[in-house]
């Protein structure tokens, strides 16, 4: 099918350059295992889990099949005031593969409804238990925490700051930074360790600014994922967790790219080893086959929540979405967890982490404009030096050849980043990381 078999003028592309699209469409009509299928009939590799989301790969007939089943079983009912057996036994599965005491599931549809949820649950949680004046709250620059307005005022990318900067919530500020481009420009599997304490302002200049007894929440992604994959300095999260306990501030993960495997574990909190008060989810949680996202929050938040003098009808929190917990997408949800223990694919993403790390920087090291490569579970980053007056341009038109060449990476500002579903083979990786370096040498 060619591209002009179809209209393409009613849609409105997210996130896209549109005008640019237009002149060369990229068009997808079939996928398997790792591979897309465009409107040409030419084959692309899949080099970004399509947006972190599709772990176990394309067109899984266990997730598939359990779909259909639940389509024919029940399509859809109410989350409010009534719900499904497979919200339920979803919830249960998410609970018991997150750490320590977080055992409580709020579903909603994405990251960016999963970040509000948090952001929201923070300001009821301190209100129940007596402390409605915290209500500011902290995030991080270069933080992503999807585009809600919550999420883009704790959110730390300026170009999805700036043309809604009127409207955004006014109680909010930003840490420091983690990456250190002079110390920690290449590293390869490990945790970068800092020359520098980056918590300090966060204890000397922010909290005393808002009083910590006002502080409701801080929000970080425990790996800045669509900033460009910058890895926090060894100890940062534990001490970050430390800093919250003092002050009583609850500590959210967002977890939407790193939860669910891609760190070779279940969540980023596992491999940091630090427990938060809530983690968000979304992405591979379903595979990226149907939308789901969720909030895993501490028995203490649920537990503070019910105690309350309100006669028994009066809902405790009001907060939820019409979808949330759909039983066709908790049906995904489960069949794709299954399928990620059956094949103990998130060994398999820690393994073959190894595997991309040492390809990027054998490869990629002492290339043209290559100004720092990071590589920490299985997903990477080559950083480029930006063209004057131009940030982002190299890495776009690196996008674009690669993908006309059959590989799909992703474009982060001057970052170029590879983060492969988990059934991803060293044939693979090597077709990836050789026609992304065929291409930085082209632009050089």
């Amino acid at each position: 099918m060619a591209y002009n078999d179809f209209n393409m003028d009613s849609q409105w592309l997210p996130f896209t350059p549109n005008r640019s699209f237009m002149k060369n469409p990229r068009v997808f009509v079939a996928a398997d295992g790792m591979e897309f299928t465009t409107h040409d009939g030419s084959k692309v590799i899949d080099g970004i889990s399509s947006l972190w989301c599709v772990g176990a790969g394309h067109n899984r007939k266990p997730i598939n099949e359990a779909i259909k089943k639940q389509l024919d079983t029940l399509d859809y009912s109410t989350a409010f005031q009534a719900s499904n057996d497979r919200a339920f036994q979803a919830a249960e599965m998410i609970a018991a593969m997150a750490p320590g005491d977080l055992n409580k599931v709020l579903f909603c549809n994405s990251g960016s409804e999963a970040a509000d949820t948090s952001l929201k649950l923070a300001l009821a949680y301190h209100r129940a238990r007596g402390e409605g004046h915290r209500t500011v709250f902290i995030g991080r620059e270069k933080g992503y925490h999807g585009v809600g307005f919550g999420g883009m005022s704790v959110g730390g990318i300026p170009a999805n700051r700036k043309a809604f900067s009127s409207a955004l919530l006014p109680r909010v500020d930003h840490m420091r930074f983690i990456h250190d481009p002079v110390n920690n420009a290449y590293i390869n599997g490990v945790e970068p360790v800092s020359q520098e304490d980056m918590l300090l302002e966060l204890e000397n200049r922010i909290l005393p600014l808002h009083d910590p007894s006002n502080v409701a929440a801080i929000i970080v992604e425990p790996v800045a994922g669509s900033a460009g994959w910058y890895l926090p300095p060894q100890g940062y999260l534990k001490r970050l967790r430390e800093i919250c306990d003092k002050h009583g501030i609850l500590l959210i993960f967002d977890e939407v790219i790193t939860g669910f495997g891609r760190m070779g574990t279940n969540f980023g909190a596992d491999f940091y080893g630090v427990v938060p008060d809530m983690l968000n989810f979304a992405k591979c949680v379903t595979n990226g086959v149907i939308p789901m996202g969720g909030v895993i929050c501490r028995d203490k938040l649920y537990d503070t929540m019910m105690k309350t003098d309100a006669p028994p009808h009066v809902i405790e929190f009001f907060h939820g979405y019409t979808y949330s917990g759909h039983p066709v997408a908790c049906a995904a949800a489960i069949a794709t967890l299954e399928l990620f223990q059956q094949d103990k694919l998130f060994a398999r993403a820690g393994e073959m982490g190894k595997v991309l790390g040492n390809a990027f920087h054998s490869t990629f090291k002492g290339m043209p404009n290559v100004i720092g490569i990071r590589s920490l579970g299985l997903a990477a980053a080559v950083e480029l030096a930006p063209i004057a007056g131009s940030p982002g341009k190299r890495a776009y038109d690196i996008f674009i050849d690669c993908f006309n060449n059959g590989a799909l990476v992703r474009p982060a500002g001057d970052v170029l980043v590879i983060a492969p579903p988990y059934i991803v083979e060293k044939s693979h990786i090597d077709k990836l990381v050789n026609t992304l370096a065929d291409s930085i040498r082209k632009h050089a």
